[in-house]
């Protein structure tokens, strides 16, 4: 892999770019009910959306444009930044305990793909900011 490849500086990067719009979200009850109550096909509209800019983000800000023989590195970024952003998520909405798993896991998953979107774009974008 070359220069673009995933270290741990960019695993933090997403982690704090992740974190910094997932709290504000996190605290909204508005979000909470919002998660009950949007159909699924609408959920996986926002994963879809997010996993799309996550991508595009990297192609123009992370690997300038030049992806050409790069797309494993590519496609390895999108699934690292998107999953770090779960993670990252899942953890905050489990320590203010609105990580329904066992009682509701359907609404559990809807939340923390449904926060993951803000959240995802400021983990690419400051993973990106060392890059340009």
């Amino acid at each position: 892999m070359g220069e673009d490849s995933i270290n741990s500086e960019d695993i933090i990067q997403v982690i704090v770019g992740a974190s910094a719009l997932t709290v504000p979200v996190a605290f909204s009850e508005e979000s909470w009910r919002l998660s009950e109550t949007l159909p699924l096909f609408n959920v996986i509209i926002l994963l879809v959306l997010s996993l799309l800019f996550i991508g595009l983000y990297s192609i123009q800000g992370i690997f300038q444009g030049n992806v050409k023989h790069r797309y494993y590195d590519l496609i390895l970024r999108i699934i690292v930044d998107y999953g770090v952003t779960l993670i990252v998520v899942f953890i905050i909405l489990f320590a203010l305990n609105r990580m329904p798993l066992f009682d509701d896991p359907l609404v559990a998953i809807k939340r923390v793909i449904l926060l993951s979107f803000p959240a995802s774009m400021g983990g690419v974008i400051v993973d990106g900011f060392d890059k340009e």
